[in-house]
């Protein structure tokens, strides 16, 4: 499997926030997952914390993924779960109250991935086709962008670029984006945090992504750059390379 993990503080922040991992069920499927998280006093790293926990334990109990519409329901299904989870949890711990994460996570079958996204962590996609963003921010900034009242210029360094418009158990319930996308032998797929995003342009990403090192060699670069850029957040990233089929229960 050509998928790897990788966290880092950053340079900033005394501790961190963001969890993620890469799981597999009893078929060989992934469930790849990024969780960014915020709010109360070490509530952040146990909101992040239970998201990717409670995921990890549902998935390794999951039947096998057959369509997109079995995935998209899986994913519907448990982030509600686990949103509710968090959500309770909040409200019977004095310290984790307001506590929320993001969460940007990938299906992957032979020739499709589901994404779904809450939040401003992302996904991004490489392919034959060239390099794009396939989720969105559900942040203040970005709703500022579409409706055109900022340029992408003022984007990247407004004062309130950190408001999310949605998070995973800050409310009783939480609407996700959700998409299936085919998938090709050779494409990867970049999950990060906002860590990430924030300090590295797409054109610096793509320049990473197409260079001639391993693809954990450019998971550390990726992580370097935004150190270097400042790391003023925590970072983490996933990049996975599709393999060649191997069957209708693989991945």
């Amino acid at each position: 499997m050509k998928a790897i993990f990788l966290t880092d503080k950053g340079r900033v922040r005394p501790h961190n926030e963001d969890c993620g991992g890469i799981f597999t069920n009893e078929y060989g499927q992934i469930l790849a997952i990024v969780a960014d998280g915020m709010g109360g006093h070490r509530a952040g790293d146990v909101a992040s914390e239970m998201a990717v926990e409670k995921l990890k334990e549902y998935w390794e109990q999951s039947p096998l993924i057959r369509s997109p519409r079995e995935a998209e329901e899986w994913l519907s299904t448990h982030v509600e779960k686990v949103n509710r989870d968090l959500f309770e949890y909040a409200k019977t711990n004095e310290d984790c109250q307001g506590m929320g994460t993001t969460i940007v996570t990938f299906i992957c079958h032979d020739s499709f991935a589901t994404i779904s996204n809450i939040g401003d962590s992302r996904c991004y996609l490489r392919n034959s086709s060239g390099f794009k963003q396939i989720t969105e921010d559900h942040s203040l900034v970005n709703e500022l962008l579409k409706s055109g009242q900022i340029s992408k210029e003022d984007a990247k360094q407004h004062p309130r670029k950190n408001i999310l418009l949605r998070a995973l158990g800050t409310e009783e319930a939480v609407q996700m984006d959700t998409k299936t996308i085919g998938i090709d032998p050779g494409d990867h797929l970049l999950l990060c945090s906002d860590g990430l995003s924030n300090k590295i342009s797409e054109d610096e990403l793509l320049e990473i992504l197409t260079s001639s090192f391993t693809n954990e060699e450019k998971a550390t670069k990726l992580i370097q750059r935004a150190n270097e850029n400042g790391g003023e957040d925590n970072i983490t990233v996933i990049l996975y390379e599709h393999p060649e089929e191997k069957g209708d229960d693989a991945c």
